[in-house]
């Protein structure tokens, strides 16, 4: 009798061990793609929902398989619907296609230093530079080191260290996560003369400033911000006339002239103009890999790649291969959200709020401005469109799967596909209704 009233055996007593679930036959492909340890780990968070009752003992290595990630990474690929196409909290430019097919390829054995013909030790990267000098012709020569802060501490360290680098007080730039231009100048052991004022610099403050110490002028776009009312500065060509060397950073990628967005400076531009050394970044308006392009002369340039420093800020194979695809390849997703009609847009949006609204979403499409982002074209508005959905749906779509990212305007989450393929538009729209019943 005592027997029949004992309680059925607790199922959370029997949480298979983690050893056991590892050597399921089931998670073979989980530990091939991702890892053991990451499968273990995920194993035991799985063990441990068994223990507090939330999952049955048999239904654990489905819950491994389902929670185990795609890649053994910890970044997770998100959507960006906030607007902003070259957004540097979210990695700035996306690349291609055929820039991500090149880095894949590229991930083994390359040729990448061997002339495979001789069986010879070749020049690094001679195809990427090729490239680049098929973009930019007026360049004699082209190098590439790891991003644009390193290409200008590589010309202020082979070029000025010990002597003066003459700069606007106007261009004190302060860039991403704090620092500031000057600051990293002053670390090559360069000095900065500070020529003109904050709003207003004219060529004889320059032609005061040179001297024999001076060893070049810096000019530096204010990629990310504008200055206006009572201003002057100089330009290039101007400066040029002065006899000493001239360095442009123009910031955002541009190679050439771009009738989207006249008032920014590009590359052929800049050397037609008389800059000894151009500096740009690939990852912005370019739309390739991270990376600080620097074209010239072939003295100027050849005496940064000379320099002991160049070699610790040199390029894996990987970026090379994605800037090469990126600058042979087809239109960069950067370059597709710039050109988008707006029509389209509309189009594309109106589908898409029609589509919530069946599912009992509020969901409206409203004006809305784009911007280009990423230290590139700074008070350059696009005409654009969003979706308007209610804010509580912000926080569940940014930690859903996939992440959306969108942006919160007067308690409305605003999406704006401007920057999501339109092959993601039913992912877009599935990742919405779930955040919706959450």
């Amino acid at each position: 009798m005592g027997d029949a009233t004992l309680e059925s055996p607790d199922p959370r007593r029997h949480a298979p061990s983690v050893a056991k679930l590892l050597d399921d036959a089931r998670l073979r492909e989980s530990i091939s793609r991702v890892g053991r340890s990451i499968v273990k780990d995920t194993a035991r968070v799985v063990q441990q929902a068994v223990r507090q009752g939330e999952l049955a003992p048999e239904e654990c290595v489905e819950a491994i398989i389902a929670a185990v990630p795609e890649h053994a990474s910890s970044l997770r690929a998100v959507r960006n619907a906030t607007g902003v196409i070259v957004h540097t909290n979210l990695g700035r430019a996306p690349l291609s296609q055929a820039a991500v097919d090149a880095l894949v390829a590229a991930a083994g054995h390359t040729d990448v230093e061997m002339d495979l013909a001789s069986a010879r030790r070749a020049p690094r990267g001679r195809s990427t530079i090729a490239a680049l000098r098929r973009a930019a012709p007026e360049a004699e020569e082209v190098h590439v080191v790891n991003n644009g802060a390193a290409a200008l501490a590589l010309a202020a360290t082979a070029l000025a260290s010990g002597r003066e680098i003459l700069l606007s007080r106007g261009e004190f730039v302060e860039i991403g996560d704090g620092f500031r231009i000057p600051e990293l100048l002053t670390s090559t052991g360069a000095e900065i003369h500070e020529v003109g004022t904050t709003n207003r610099t004219r060529l004889e403050d320059y032609a005061r400033a040179v001297g024999p110490r001076t060893g070049f002028i810096l000019k530096i776009h204010p990629s990310n911000f504008t200055v206006r009312g009572f201003t002057s500065d100089v330009g290039l060509a101007d400066l040029a006339t002065l006899g000493v060397p001239v360095v442009a950073d123009i910031g955002s990628g541009l190679l050439v002239p771009d009738a989207l967005l006249p008032d920014e400076p590009d590359v052929s531009t800049a050397l037609n103009e008389g800059a000894s050394l151009v500096i740009a970044s690939a990852d912005k308006l370019l739309g390739g890999p991270q990376a600080g392009l620097i074209f010239g002369s072939a003295a100027a340039v050849d005496a940064l790649r000379r320099h002991p420093l160049a070699r610790a800020l040199r390029v894996d194979k990987l970026t090379l291969a994605a800037l090469e695809a990126t600058l042979a390849g087809p239109r960069t997703p950067v370059r597709q959200a710039l050109e988008l009609p707006l029509a389209e847009l509309k189009e594309r949006s109106t589908r898409f709020a029609e589509a919530l609204r069946g599912h009992g979403i509020d969901a409206q499409v409203i004006p809305a401005e784009a911007v280009v982002g990423g230290g590139g074209a700074p008070g350059v508005a696009l005409p654009s469109c969003a979706i308007a959905l209610p804010s509580r749906l912000a926080l569940p779509l940014r930690t859903g799967t996939p992440p959306v990212i969108g942006r919160v305007v007067r308690d409305r989450l605003l999406l704006d596909l401007r920057c999501v393929p339109q092959t993601d538009d039913e992912l877009v729209l599935t990742a919405v209704v779930q955040a919706a019943v959450i």
